[in-house]
């Protein structure tokens, strides 16, 4: 008896831990999960801290509220960064497909693996990291394009990404993020693609960065971050919450591991806008080289 209520104390903390986690990793407050789910930030709290027993049904209030599979929370996966794709991939399969994948698996003759063209440079990185202001930049030191994600979706949905957020959730943005991304890569030329913070939480999308660009996290303090999140008078999704710091420090550490994946790292903490341009036009220099010149030079 003990030994099952050891058990089921050990669950309870790592369910806590994997809430915690994925909505650090959608860049959710407490407050703001509390006011999407309907449940009280003082019940979110107690399960994150593995002390609240939880129903299935609250349960999937959760993931529903922070985008997220349900199995995501109840189960801790392989480990395998790879996984949330294969998952998300044998869903949106056919039938057919889903037959050459277990061929595969087993052992028999493969299907041609998919092969991404050049697209050119993507920058992911937290809020504030200086995506827009370095990645334009960039583009017109190189010739090619700067395009802004979260500027295509709302130029492509007539929204706001706020009020996307509010009327289709974080599941609705994720797949007209996904749709924006898409259309990009029809592009011919290559572009310097400013990606937002949260796009390393899904994992589809993920991959396509990593498959098709260049990939550069930009890196800074959590205190350098904030700073200039406040400075664009942006708060997203931490408004009126007074543990805004701690909250952006449990985002970046949920979301550094993935961020990890990157071709390449710079680091921009205490350094001026110049000296960031200097050291990620230097970071990114070999692959600007390689690269065929645009047919059209252009800044979005």
């Amino acid at each position: 008896m003990t030994e099952q209520t050891s058990s089921d104390d050990t669950f309870l903390q790592e369910l806590g831990q994997r809430v915690r986690t994925m909505r650090a990793l959608h860049g959710m407050s407490r407050k703001v999960l509390a006011k999407v789910s309907g449940i009280s930030e003082r019940y979110i709290a107690q399960l994150e801290s593995g002390k609240g027993n939880v129903s299935i049904v609250l349960l999937r209030r959760l993931a529903h509220a922070i985008g997220a599979p349900l199995e995501d929370l109840i189960s801790d996966g392989d480990g395998s960064g790879d996984w949330p794709v294969i998952r998300a991939l044998v869903r949106k399969a056919t039938p057919q497909q889903v037959a050459q994948a277990k061929d595969a698996l087993s052992g028999q003759p493969s299907a041609t693996q998919r092969k991404f063209a050049f697209s050119g440079i993507a920058l992911i990185g937290l809020r504030g990291a200086g995506k827009s202001t370095l990645g334009k930049r960039l583009s017109e030191e190189v010739g090619w394009s700067f395009v802004e994600l979260n500027k295509e979706i709302e130029r492509q949905n007539g929204l706001s990404v706020a009020e996307i957020l509010a009327l289709y959730g974080q599941e609705g943005f994720r797949r007209m993020e996904q749709i924006a991304l898409v259309q990009t890569l029809a592009r011919k030329d290559p572009v310097v693609l400013a990606t937002g913070g949260g796009i390393v939480s899904e994992p589809l999308t993920f991959d396509l960065i990593l498959s098709s660009f260049y990939t550069v996290w930009l890196k800074a303090r959590p205190e350098e971050h904030m700073a200039r999140v406040r400075g664009q008078g942006d708060l997203r999704p931490m408004a009126d919450d007074r543990s805004a710091m701690q909250e952006l420090r449990t985002i970046l550490l949920s979301r550094e591991p993935l961020y990890a994946r990157a071709a390449a790292q710079v680091d921009t903490a205490g350094l001026s806008i110049d000296e960031a341009a200097a050291r990620l036009a230097d970071a990114v220099a070999p692959v600007v080289a390689k690269a065929e010149p645009p047919r059209v030079s252009a800044v979005r």
